[in-house]
């Protein structure tokens, strides 16, 4: 412990100062206080000496004769003087000494008070600042001690922080090699996914080899067994009874030819066998028509994931959009919808039903009348915040995700509000929840990596697909579930096999997917600030849109295709919406108004004329 010693050496040595100083003064004071008591006793002295001779020199009543006596102040009149002063003269000369020096003396005397007086004020000072003194000593005795202990603690610290030092370093080196490994097995994976896609992809390309190899032999086959049909010489007779194993088996093939008359060498028999002809060929033709037939409908029920004998699936009836979506120019109609942020906002097949989603675990659905947006339900029993909405084709029930890990589902005109069927399997918040084209059918995705397909007429999960992050949006197309993640990647899921069929990495986390009507075109929503256009045709991004001052302001922004997919429409944290053309990548249109917080959703009606925006502001805003 040096440092303590380092610092008291300094309070050792003022303190010495102060003691040498006050001993210093001191030794002055009385210093002059003992020379003043010696000269006040020798006037005292003096005093009595002069009394005494006063007292000689009284001359007595029959003394008449002159004193002989020479003192010692007979010198004063010199040696040399004869005359004897008289004693009324000395005594007047001692009294005057005596007075004068009474009055020195008095005067020495009221310096001895003054001085004492003096003298006791200053020990009461010097008694002061010892205690002061000894106060500050055991102040600094504690604030030593403190020190000490302080110093102890900083040591206890330092040597706390040095092991947790360690810890923290050897924990990095950990995590490092964790990284590594990581790495490694993340490339592993990498090298055996593109292993299995190009093993894959050899498999399909010898299958449809082979697939084509098949369908050319049977096409000429079939072909051979035409050319031989048609030129089959057959003998006819007139009853048909007659006809021999060589019709019946060209019956099977071709319809039956009409009889040959027996004139055969006549011009009306030219003719029959003329018209004979005639029919053979049409029969192949149309036998030929029958077979592309046949082989396309094979080929469209491939494609379609079906075989011939395979029960058709119940699909919803397509809804009719706009030719032509008009760009908003203003806001027609602001409301303060819901008690907090609005997070979800969409439009009915019908365009004229609107639903909005908040964080006060409330669905409200709208009328949009003369430019107006009218109440028109509440939706209630959601156990959580809204994260998403959306319709059906049919526009008769609504789905909504929750942060309750639950999805819920509700029919719409319903006098009962609550929820009809609840989804529930995650075991995290569901941030959203789509419609398939198939009836009964939904799909959700979880913050919990995972995203699952629902039967809904018996509200069961009939898949459960799991990702390697959690899931911010989802869509849905005819067979196929695509699927946006915090990894900054859209994944592919056949909704028939259990697999994941491509991935597409985007730059920033990926906050909403919007599916084109046409299903050939995909917009994504980023945490780089950027709206991209995929191309589904070629799995290839094609646009790419950005603007100044455009930000997304959450996790969950939402970005829409106008319904003919000629704009992409999004809402910024500022308040503002952004309109791009799809087709030239350019900034067509900024709207700003109404919102004075970040812009959640946005939804563009399918007539095309009505755009709504919902903020964190509770603000929901009709646009025209």
């Amino acid at each position: 412990m040096a440092e303590p010693c380092s610092t008291g050496a300094p309070a050792s040595r003022w303190k010495r100062h102060i003691v040498r100083q006050l001993r210093q003064r001191d030794h002055t004071q009385k210093t002059l206080f003992l020379e003043l008591v010696p000269a006040y006793n020798r006037l005292l002295e003096k005093a009595e000496l002069l009394a005494r001779f006063s007292e000689k020199l009284q001359p007595e009543p029959n003394d008449v004769t002159p004193a002989t006596h020479q003192g010692p102040w007979e010198e004063e009149s010199g040696p040399d003087t004869d005359q004897v002063s008289s004693p009324a003269t000395l005594r007047v000369k001692w009294q005057e000494e005596e007075e004068g020096l009474r009055l020195v003396c008095g005067e020495m005397a009221y310096q001895v008070v003054e001085k004492s007086a003096a003298l006791g004020s200053l020990e009461s000072e010097l008694e002061e600042r010892q205690r002061r003194l000894a106060a500050l000593e055991a102040r600094v005795t504690q604030l030593q001690e403190a020190r000490v202990q302080h110093a102890q603690q900083v040591d206890a610290l330092q040597a706390r922080n040095a092991a947790q030092r360690a810890a923290y370093e050897a924990l990095r080196a950990h995590a490092g090699l964790q990284e590594a490994a990581l790495r490694r097995l993340e490339e592993e994976a990498q090298d055996l996914l593109e292993r299995l896609v190009q093993r894959k992809a050899r498999a399909a390309a010898e299958r449809n080899l082979r697939n084509e190899r098949r369908e050319k032999a049977k096409q000429a086959r079939v072909s051979q067994e035409l050319k031989k049909a048609a030129k089959r010489t057959v003998s006819i007779s007139e009853n048909p009874d007659t006809l021999g194993d060589g019709i019946r088996e060209g019956a099977e093939m071709t319809p039956a030819l009409p009889a040959e008359p027996e004139f055969l060498d006549s011009e009306a028999g030219e003719k029959w066998k003329k018209r004979a002809f005639r029919s053979a060929s049409a029969t192949s033709l149309t036998l030929s028509r029958c077979v592309d037939v046949v082989k396309g409908l094979l080929d469209f029920k491939k494609r379609r994931g079906h075989s011939i004998g395979g029960a058709p699936e119940q699909r919803y009836q397509s809804i009719p959009v706009c030719v032509a979506a008009r760009l908003p120019t203003w806001a027609q109609d602001v409301l303060d919808a819901h008690l907090s942020e609005v997070n979800a906002v969409l439009f009915g097949p019908n365009s004229s039903l609107l639903a909005t989603g908040g964080a006060d675990r409330l669905i409200h659905l709208w009328n949009v009348v003369g430019g107006r947006l009218e109440a028109n339900h509440t939706l209630e029993g959601a156990g959580g915040s809204i994260t998403s909405v959306d319709f059906d084709p049919s526009g008769s029930q609504v789905l909504a995700a929750t942060y309750n890990q639950a999805a819920q589902l509700w029919k719409v005109g319903e006098a009962q509000s609550k929820g009809q069927e609840t989804l529930s399997g995650h075991t995290d918040k569901v941030t959203a929840a789509k419609f398939k084209l198939t009836r009964h059918q939904a799909v959700t995705g979880s913050r919990d990596r995972t995203v699952k397909e629902w039967d809904l007429g018996r509200a069961y999960c009939s898949r459960t697909i799991n990702v390697l992050s959690y899931c911010n949006d989802v869509v849905c197309g005819d067979h196929v579930i695509i699927s946006g993640h915090n990894d900054q990647k859209i994944r592919f899921w056949d909704s028939r096999v259990p697999r994941c069929i491509q991935v597409i990495p985007v730059q920033g986390r990926v906050t909403s997917l919007s599916l084109s009507h046409d299903q050939l075109h995909l917009l994504s929503c980023s945490r780089d600030d950027t709206l991209k256009v995929i191309d589904l045709r070629v799995s290839n991004i094609r646009q790419v849109f950005s603007a100044d001052g455009f930000k997304c302001g959450s996790d969950w922004t939402k970005a829409v295709f106008s319904p003919d997919r000629s704009y992409a429409l999004a809402g910024s944290w500022d308040g503002a919406l952004f309109i791009w053309d799809v087709d030239t990548g350019k900034l067509k249109k900024s709207l700003r108004g109404p919102h004075c917080a970040a812009v959640n959703a946005v939804a563009w009606c399918y007539s095309g004329s009505h755009v709504v925006s919902v903020d964190q502001a509770r603000k929901v805003v009709l646009w025209h």
